[in-house]
């Protein structure tokens, strides 16, 4: 029986576990899905060491950075997002194990953003500097659109929410949030954008899906802009890290 797994601290609910599990049952795939809840990054030699039939592990909060040393290979994406939620074992030479590392974040972001983007999508506003920001500013790149990251407090290579201009909301037309303001159970929070700003041109996407509209949406909609949930992205980064697994 094949086996796979999800690394990360702590884990509580995950979608992961539900869904592979699931699809495995349905599709009678010979494989399992297990959570491995690590304190600490060290305790992965432990996991590799008990587990010699993994196949495969995803990677969630806080280790998608921490995990890199501990790989053989990055995929290209990976390597530029610099954060890894995906990783591939192959025995290599004499059956030695070898790591991959791969992001399919930025697939299903790419995948789930690329429907809703036209001719005036040029620019894009990415909400947080968190580790979800960096395969989002690759995945949007990638797609033809600049973007440029939003903080809370000054730093380097982004501007603050209170730099934000009406000509900044004019020329960029998509905004992304990936804070986690206005996720379950704090549903009445947003982030600190000027929403009266927005037009039926503006794209407002948000990595969240709970609630299935945020008040960032709501009010993105509130001005007729087109918005989106992370639902999607969540469904399509699975698929594409089954897709890895399987090549």
């Amino acid at each position: 029986m094949q086996k796979y797994g999800l690394i990360g601290y702590p884990l509580g609910h995950s979608f992961s576990k539900n869904y592979f599990n699931q699809k495995f049952e349905s599709e009678k795939i010979d494989a399992t899905y297990l959570n491995f809840e690590i304190p600490n990054i060290k305790d992965l030699k432990t996991v590799l060491k008990d587990n010699p039939e993994l196949c495969g592990l995803n990677v969630t909060i806080p280790y998608k950075e921490q995990v890199i040393p501990y790989l053989d290979d990055l995929d290209e994406d990976a390597r530029l997002i610099g954060a890894v939620n995906v990783i591939k074992f192959t025995k290599g030479l004499f059956g030695k194990l070898k790591l991959k590392g791969y992001n399919s974040d930025i697939i299903g972001f790419k995948r789930s953003i690329e429907p809703l983007l036209d001719e005036s999508h040029r620019k894009a506003l990415i909400l947080g500097t968190g580790g979800a920001s960096k395969a989002v500013f690759q995945g949007l790149k990638q797609l033809g659109v600049g973007a440029t990251l939003v903080s809370r407090k000054p730093k380097e290579f982004c501007i603050t929410y209170e730099e934000i201009t009406p000509k900044t909301m004019e020329q960029y037309t998509v905004i992304v949030n990936t804070t986690p303001l206005g996720m379950f159970p704090n549903i009445n929070t947003c982030p600190d954008i000027p929403y009266d700003l927005l037009t039926p041109k503006h794209l407002l996407y948000d990595l969240l899906y709970n609630p299935d509209e945020t008040l960032f949406m709501k009010k993105g909609k509130e001005k007729g802009a087109v918005v989106k949930n992370g639902l999607e992205m969540l469904l399509l980064q699975a698929f594409a890290g089954w897709e890895i697994w399987q090549k």
